[in-house]
């Protein structure tokens, strides 16, 4: 789609680029006006100097007024552009926070289409268009149209006849003008698009250097990229061209327009019809009216630069994370629940539970209530089907089954980054779309399959978990998770930077530094999604052993494919193709002889193999 220019105005609008700074851009135009006068002052004093005669004796007195003019002209204008300069990164600096604000807040059906480097794209060089235009581009604009307007008004006022043609001829030459403006405009959008696919594409290969060398595709990845950066040269080609043939038409029919009404000047001054200090006061003139004609063209191109620019921010500024930030409470009716552990239908609550009754067990903390769930990218396969199940209050459960089963979905429901297709969910006794996000999000805490380090210290990567935690508390999650021991051999031991992604550290210690991230979050529910898979066994086993001091009376649900390391959970649930199969304890899955003991089975064998 073309950017309209109404997109700017939108903007301007909508976030309040004016008003906030009312000001500063009223200051700024204030100095405009004053040189733009000081400007326009000139040719009157060249006009006196030449009829009068350079011998007056008041010479020296108009030379004196020149030289004010211009210290005047020169203090305006520093001024009006340092507040312009300064409006432009300030204005660019507002769009930057509300963007990535807005994109902290989107769920993670929206990054299913849209690569992180196109969003760096757009934060960085859509930006840099912004601040041009609004640093630069805008000042020269509305100086040049002060300066077209009142060189214009002066020429009329020195003379009607030439002033008169030379308007109606300048129309003329207005109109191709616009015509070329609106293809630019389009090129400079196609050209933005192609400059972000290649951020895109950079950094999706830069997060990816030990697959890409590891499988020797650099010559592979290198002949890409230069496609896609021969691509976008291509349409900034284009753009440059046109750019260029509408600079060179604008100032070859101004200047033609200038020169033939020049020559019709030079004639009156023949007959004496006019002096020659009136025409040298039309000529220079004349000379602000082409130059602001020819800065107006090169600011129309930017213009339409930042229309496309504008348009692309507009859309992350404005994208909806579709997701409820804050809820109303509403009335609580009535869980029906069962006295046993095994996964059953509910009927389905719409609020809270009441208090449990004295000597009643305690409420359930997670309820899936006929849950259904379809991936926005995958409409047609169920990623949970119709699932039912009740997960008691500080009970440790296990979910397990083949890859593509849906345990990992489970997690992204309970966390809301995605809601359900149909069927609801409790947590804690109350409808997970009840819970404001972040309340709900403090509750839960997380230790993903891949862990993410931040490109900081070992120190702040693990208070991550909880920001106001002091150094004793995050040394002490380090050391339940088994990772003081190696964040202390570091060369700066807990102060010592990670590197981007974690490039210091071995999976296994990535591991430990995310499992001491969510112990230190201390939330009533852990979510652990293969939290030992990176681990060796000594690891595992004594990060087992941490776990078992902190689980107890904590709700906890653990993703294993490892089934060693679900034996001793309260309740084990099988999944597979998005439903509970099988649920029990380990000894009893085993007998039972299904998709537990078949993958038991595998695994265990699979050892004795490898030890063999």
């Amino acid at each position: 789609m073309t950017p309209r220019l109404g997109s700017i105005t939108h903007w301007l609008k909508e976030y309040r680029v004016i008003a906030r700074y009312r000001a500063q851009w009223l200051l700024a135009l204030f100095l405009l006006v004053m040189a733009a006068a000081a400007t326009l002052t000139v040719p009157l004093a060249f006009r006196d100097l030449v009829d009068t005669g350079l011998t007056s004796e008041t010479v020296n007195r108009k030379f004196l007024n020149l030289l004010i003019v211009a210290m005047v002209l020169a203090l305006a204008t520093s001024g009006r552009y340092y507040i312009m300069s300064w409006l432009g990164e300030r204005v660019v600096a507002d769009i930057r926070q509300t963007v990535y604000r807005n994109i902290l807040r989107q769920n993670p059906a929206y990054f299913e289409t849209l690569q992180t480097g196109e969003v760096l794209s757009r934060l960085t060089s859509d930006t840099t268009l912004v601040q041009t235009l609004v640093g630069s581009s805008v000042s020269i604009a509305l100086r040049s149209a002060v300066m077209l307007v009142g060189g214009m008004a002066m020429m009329l006022i020195t003379s009607p006849t030439l002033a008169g043609i030379m308007i109606a001829l300048l129309i003329g030459v207005v109109l191709p003008l616009w015509a070329l403006g609106r293809r630019v405009r389009k090129i400079s959008r196609a050209s933005q698009d192609k400059v972000a696919d290649t951020s895109a594409m950079a950094g999706e290969v830069l997060n990816a250097m030990t697959t890409v060398q590891a499988f020797v595709r650099e010559s592979h990845e290198q002949k890409r990229y230069e496609n896609a950066v021969e691509l976008a040269f291509n349409e900034a080609r284009k753009r440059i061209r046109m750019r260029s043939a509408l600079t060179a038409l604008a100032i070859m029919m101004t200047f033609s327009v200038i020169v033939f009404v020049l020559w019709m000047g030079a004639r009156q001054v023949a007959d004496g019809s006019m002096t020659i200090g009136q025409l040298t006061q039309f000529v220079l003139y004349a000379v602000f009216v082409a130059g602001s004609i020819g800065a107006l063209s090169e600011t129309w191109g930017d213009l339409q630069r930042a229309a496309g620019a504008t348009e692309r921010l507009v859309e992350l500024m404005q994208a909806d994370p579709d997701q409820k930030q804050a809820v109303h409470e509403t009335a609580c009716q009535p869980l029906q629940t069962s006295d046993s552990m095994d996964v059953h239908v509910q009927d389905a609550p719409t609020g809270c539970s009441p208090p449990s009754e004295p000597g009643s067990r305690p409420e359930p903390a997670i309820q899936f209530v006929d849950t259904t769930f379809y991936y926005p990218s995958r409409p047609d396969a169920p990623s949970l089907d119709h699932l039912n199940l009740t997960i008691a209050s500080g009970a440790r459960y296990a979910l397990v089954g083949p890859s593509g089963a849906g345990k990992t979905t489970l997690f992204s429901l309970l966390l809301m980054f995605y809601e359900p297709s149909a069927g609801h969910i409790d947590v804690l006794g109350r409808n997970i779309t009840q819970w404001p996000l972040n309340e709900l999000r403090h509750k839960i805490g997380i230790v993903p399959q891949e862990p993410v380090i931040f490109a900081s210290t070992a120190m702040e990567n693990i208070r991550y978990g909880r920001l106001d935690a002091t150094d004793d508390e995050v040394i002490a999650a380090a050391i339940s998770a088994h990772a003081h021991g190696f964040i202390s051999a570091l060369p700066q031991g807990y102060q010592s930077f990670l590197g981007e992604r974690g490039v210091r550290l071995s999976g296994g210690q990535k591991q430990r530094i995310s499992i001491a991230r969510a112990i230190l979050k201390n939330p009533p529910i852990l979510l652990l999604d293969e939290a030992t898979s990176a681990l060796d066994a000594e690891s595992e086993r004594e990060v087992q052993h941490a776990l078992n001091t902190v689980l107890p009376g904590r709700t906890s649900i653990t993703i294993a494919h490892r089934l060693a390391t679900v034996q001793n959970s309260d309740w084990i649930l099988v999944m597979d193709n998005g439903r509970i199969v099988e649920q029990g304890l380990h000894r009893d899955l085993i007998t039972q002889g299904g998709l537990y003991a078949r993958l038991a089975r595998l695994q265990f064998a699979s050892a004795k193999l490898s030890f063999a």
